[in-house]
C-alpha cells in the first residue's frame, strides 16, 4: 500500500461517506444484524453508531492503519466489542460457518478480487446466515454508465483501487449468496455525484 492509499485515501473516503444521506442508508444496512458480525471493510468505523443492540460482536477486517486509528473515535463509546481481525477480505482467518452475519459496505467496489472475497464471506457464514451489503457500482442509465466507464480509470487511481462499473449484487450471486430483497437509487441526491453514487442495498442468506 502506497502513500497516498495509506496516508490521504483513508481521510477521503472517511469524509465522502460520513453524510446524513450516507449515513440512512448505513442504517437500515445494519438493521437486522444480531449475534457474531464480521464487518468488511471497517474504514472508519461510519456503521457503529448503527449497529442493533442483538449484535453481540464485531469483527473487522481493514488493510488500512490510517483508518483503524480513524476509526477510534467512533469504536470507544459504541456498547458493541470490536477486534480487528485482519487485513485482507480475499483471506479470512476464520474457520467455517464462523458467523451469523457479514456487513460490508463500500469494499466490493475496491477489494482486488471481489468474487474471491465474496466466496470468502459465503465460506465464515453459518449455514442460513446473512450477508448485508451496501455498495456502489454500475449504472442502468445508459448516460451515466457512458461516464462511469470514462472516470473509471482516473478514480481507481485517486480512490485507492475503486471501482464504479462493478455488480456487487450478481458478484455475491455468483459466490453462492441467495439475494433476497434489492434496493438500487443513486445514494446522493446530488444529480453531479450520479456516477460515484448508484448504490446497491441487498441481503443475502448463505
Amino acid at each position: 500500500m502506497g502513500w497516498w492509499e495509506e496516508r490521504v485515501v483513508p481521510h477521503l473516503v472517511d469524509r465522502a461517506l460520513r453524510g446524513r444521506e450516507i449515513g440512512a442508508w448505513r442504517e437500515r444496512c445494519c438493521a437486522g444484524l444480531a449475534g457474531r458480525v464480521l464487518e468488511i471493510g471497517f474504514g472508519g468505523g461510519l456503521n457503529t453508531r448503527f449497529y442493533p443492540d442483538a449484535v453481540e460482536s464485531v469483527d473487522a477486517v481493514e488493510p488500512s492503519d490510517r483508518a483503524w486509528a480513524l476509526s477510534a473515535r467512533r469504536r470507544e463509546p459504541s456498547t458493541v466489542p470490536v477486534h480487528r481481525v485482519g487485513l485482507d477480505g480475499q483471506h479470512l482467518a476464520a474457520a467455517d460457518a464462523t458467523y451469523d452475519a457479514v456487513l460490508c459496505t463500500f469494499s466490493v467496489c475496491t477489494i482486488p478480487d471481489p468474487a474471491l472475497a465474496l466466496r470468502e464471506m459465503h465460506r465464515v457464514l453459518r449455514p442460513g446466515g446473512t450477508l448485508h451489503l451496501l455498495e456502489h457500482g454500475l449504472s442502468p442509465d445508459p448516460g451515466v454508465r457512458r461516464w462511469q466507464q470514462r472516470m473509471e480509470p482516473v478514480q481507481r487511481r485517486v480512490a485507492g483501487g475503486c471501482h464504479l462499473t462493478r455488480d456487487p449484487v450478481a458478484l455475491a450471486e455468483a459466490a453462492g449468496f441467495t439475494m433476497g430483497q434489492v434496493e438500487n437509487a443513486y445514494l446522493l441526491s446530488a444529480k453531479v455525484s450520479a456516477p460515484m453514487t448508484y448504490g446497491y442495498l441487498a441481503t443475502g442468506q448463505a
